[in-house]
Parts: C-alpha cells; structure tokens; sequence
C-alpha cells in the first residue's frame, strides 16, 4: 500500500470511491477520479466530484498530468473536468496535455449537454473525442477504448497496455458476457460496483464475482460505492467476492495506493491488434 505524500514512480491512487447523492452529495467520500502513474506519465480517469481537493490532499501535483480521461458525462465521472484542465495547463499559459472523451462529453447529445467546454479544451495540446473499440498511443502507453453499457449512450471502459502489465477500467456498465471478453488478459481489473445487488444500470456484487472469475486477473479492485455498498462496509464485501473468486480482491477507500508493478505479468499480450482506428496522442517535442 501506497501512503500520503509518498512518490513512487508507478502507482494507482483513488481520489474518490463513492458515487450518487447519498454518499458524495453529503461528503461521505469523493468521486475525484483515479490516478494511473507509469512509465514517466500520470492519468487521470473520471475527474468527478471533489477531484480538485482530494488532488491536494493526496499530494497530487495536476501540473504532471499526461492525460485526462473521461468515460461518461455523469457528474461522478467529469464534473471537476475543466476544473482539472485548468489547473495541469496553468489556465492556458502552459498549453499542455491531452483530453480522451466519451463523444457525449465533448459534442453532446439530445438528452445530454457536453460538459467539457470549449474554452477548456482550447487549453490542451490536443483532444479527441473517442468511440468504442478505438486505440490511442501516449508515449510507450497503449489504451483501449472498451464498450461500457449505461444510461448514458456513448459510455466508456479503458484498457491501459504497458511493457509490465495490462490494466483495465469496466467505467460504469451492466454485465454482459460480450463487454467481459474485452476484460481478458488483464492484469489488475478495476470495477464500478455501487450496488450489493442488481440494480439499474450498473454492476452488483454478483456481477463482480462472475466476471473476476472468468477474467482471473492478479488483482481485482472495487470501487465507486453507493449507498447500500457504503452501509454494509465494502471491506465484508470484499471479502466475499475474495472467498468465492480466490483472485486477490481490494476494496478502495479515497486515498488508497498501490504499487501496479507487483501484479506485472511475466508473459502475456502487450500489444493491441485487430483495432481499425489508431491515434497517436503521444506529447510532441516542444510543445
């Protein structure tokens, strides 16, 4: 386990673990989004509520970011977003960085206004607007654009190859048997599961279990609690999904970190094939 102020050169850091009204609404815990650092780069996936504080309070310096990600235009997932472009750019006096978006956070939809703004987005080096089944190279990083089935039309997963290990991101999403095979040959795997059982549209603990069974990662991580999971304490939960997958399983609190490199893979699929549409997003020199 990570701890405050600790710099460790790979590390995954939850600067929120909670969603919906009940638990970030009144505080319980943050919905800021999870920081990936590796490789000489630092991500920040779903920069929702309370991102900017809990930033500071977990010494995350937001200058550093290479890259923010955003999987859906849920408040929990992009609320603090320009918040965040505007801190790692300086307000626009260091154009820097770039912003992969679900297409609903930059262009909208009928039922949904983009909540990324164009001033904001002016201040990066670059964004694109993603769809799923895309590959985006930043650096010696190779990410995947995964389906993800929710409310929201356009929803997102990520897949993050890198040399030492392959780490995946569900985003919010029901389960289903076809969004499981994109988890496969995953090292780490991070799921959003609010809810003990099935519920809407999102995934339950149930789910949980199936899917790390049939993935069988080195590391599972649930995380992006509501209410229900909140009031039965996530740390039983775990435990459960623990005895029933025999796959190490974590359950996330604001501020947690590890070391992803303990869970490296000594073999196992580092490249990305078979995807038509290839950006390369990577920084350029002197910029």
């Amino acid at each position: 386990m990570g701890h405050r102020g600790i710099k460790i050169d790979s590390s995954i850091l939850f600067l929120g673990t909670g969603t919906g009204a009940a638990i970030t609404g009144k505080g319980i815990r943050s919905s800021g989004g999870i920081i990936l650092r590796f490789m000489g780069n630092q991500f920040h996936i779903d920069p929702g509520i309370g991102a900017i504080t809990k930033a500071a309070e977990f010494g995350v310096n937001l200058r550093e970011n290479t890259a923010v990600l955003v999987s859906h235009t849920h408040l929990n997932h992009s609320n603090d977003t320009n918040a965040v472009i505007d801190a790692m750019t300086y307000s626009g006096l260091d154009k820097k960085g770039v912003l992969i978006a679900n297409k609903t956070s930059l262009q909208g939809t009928e039922d949904y206004d983009n909540v990324i703004s164009k001033y904001h987005r002016n201040l990066l080096e670059r964004f694109i607007a993603v769809d799923r089944g895309q590959r985006i190279g930043i650096n010696e990083v190779e990410i995947q654009t995964i389906t993800a089935r929710h409310n929201e039309p356009n929803s997102l997963g990520f897949k993050f190859f890198t040399p030492d290990f392959t780490l995946t991101y569900t985003g919010d999403t029901v389960y289903a048997v076809d969004i499981v095979e994109q988890y496969m040959n995953s090292n780490i795997l991070i799921l959003n599961v609010p809810n003990i059982k099935k519920s809407g549209h999102n995934l339950c603990t149930e789910d949980a279990i199936k899917i790390i069974q049939k993935v069988n990662p080195r590391l599972a991580i649930i995380t992006h609690f509501g209410y229900e999971m909140i009031r039965s304490d996530p740390l039983y939960i775990v435990r459960e999904i623990q005895k029933q997958t025999g796959i190490q399983t974590l359950a996330a609190k604001d501020g947690m970190a590890i070391n992803p490199i303990s869970y490296s893979a000594s073999a196992g699929q580092k490249t990305l094939q078979g995807f038509k549409k290839s950006v390369d997003a990577s920084p350029k020199e002197g910029t």
